[in-house]
């Protein structure tokens, strides 16, 4: 089966807040999160099925839905689960928030690593707790980038209450290994902080010798003190349907998220359970195909830069997402992000994931080849304009 992911809708006409942002502007939006491909079939049909039913209440997620959720994991990530552990989340930011609010009170600490998914770091400040930022390191010797466990340990206060984890990890593109892993849960039972693992990248490991391993598989330990959180949305290209997952085995740790729940959190609507059923139930080959298109876009990228723009360095290796982070600093620019907008091409700032100013963007490549390599063209324009 084949799938065409060079001819999608054109998106500047429609309500996309990516295609939106530069709206009348000569500018290719390769910023947010969120790919140019249409979704998958089954998931278009499901939707239409359930349109046509034409009631949309208030909606709980029937029982297969649930079993599409607990049957994926199990399949795809060997982590056997109980339907009561899952908490359903209109959106995965959402489970940040929550997770602040639920086990840590104002003052306290959360710990992330940097550069970091924004919301990370502004989830904490929201809900009147404090963002505490431990940079990863680039090893040189296997250019791959490594977290400071030595820096991780000393950044602990007796005021550090949760660790926001992000795996595999936005905007550095790492899949965290076994033994990684086991030192994170190590970490955080040693030091009695709740563990917050954002796996919403977890179906889009682009390395073929590598697997995504559930942080909540790891030690029955650990599975008192963590929440998982998944979603369709970034896989399936879903996002605005506001459609996520909590994982959380521990029936005291549920509660407590529940509870911090009550009264903010909305529920999710009856198009986000179907559509979540249908990806995870009926859109395994079209998943197999994004990766391999994507892949396909990471090593076009990766060669052009090299080739045209050796200035613009990918630093290691792209093992998963369909993001790249891209250093900048030998083009020795105030404001690279403004820089780039300016002729053509719309990247995100690095310093919005707690790096310093001027030496990082991040590239959006979930889109057509043609679309990247016009962006392609349009960073080597924008280093030859200086």
């Amino acid at each position: 089966m084949t799938f065409d992911f060079d001819s999608p809708p054109d998106r500047r006409e429609s309500d996309s807040i990516k295609w939106g942002r530069y709206e009348n502007k000569d500018v290719l939006p390769m910023w947010v999160a969120d790919m140019d491909f249409t979704s998958p079939q089954p998931v278009i049909e499901s939707l239409h099925r359930r349109v046509d039913h034409g009631i949309f209440g208030y909606a709980q997620p029937l029982k297969s839905t649930v079993d599409a959720v607990v049957e994926m994991l199990e399949k795809r990530h060997l982590w056997t689960i109980d339907p009561s552990w899952i908490v359903w989340l209109p959106g995965l930011v959402v489970g940040l928030s929550v997770t602040v609010q639920a086990f840590s009170e104002p003052g306290d600490e959360i710990l992330c690593l940097t550069p970091n998914y924004p919301p990370f770091m502004s989830a904490p400040k929201y809900g009147n707790r404090i963002s505490k930022t431990v940079p990863v390191v680039l090893d040189h010797s296997n250019q791959r980038w490594e977290i400071d466990w030595n820096a991780l340990e000393k950044a602990v206060t007796p005021r550090t209450k949760v660790f926001f984890f992000c795996h595999p990890h936005n905007p550095i593109s790492r899949v965290w290994r076994r033994d990684e892993l086991d030192r994170i849960c190590d970490f955080c039972l040693r030091h009695n902080i709740y563990l917050c693992s954002d796996e919403v990248h977890c179906d889009l490991i682009l390395d073929p010798t590598l697997s995504h391993i559930p942080t909540g598989i790891l030690d029955s330990q650990i599975a008192e003190r963590i929440v998982t959180l998944i979603s369709p949305s970034k896989t399936y290209n879903l996002a605005g349907l506001g459609t996520s997952l909590a994982i959380i085995p521990d029936r005291t740790l549920r509660a407590r998220f529940v509870s911090a729940m009550n009264g903010i959190v909305a529920l999710v609507g009856p198009l986000g359970y179907v559509a979540c059923e249908a990806a995870y139930r009926y859109c395994e080959p079209w998943r197999s195909e994004l990766i391999n298109y994507l892949r396909g876009n990471r090593d076009f990228l990766i060669d052009f830069l090299k080739k045209e723009t050796p200035a613009i360095r990918i630093e290691a290796p792209i093992e998963a997402t369909y993001l790249a982070w891209l250093n900048v600093q030998e083009l020795n620019l105030e404001n690279p992000a403004a820089h780039f907008e300016q002729n053509g091409i719309g990247l995100s700032d690095g310093t919005d994931f707690g790096v310093p100013k001027g030496h990082y963007v991040r590239l959006n490549f979930g889109t057509t080849r043609a679309i990247l390599a016009e962006g392609a063209r349009r960073l080597k324009a924008a280093v030859a304009a200086l």
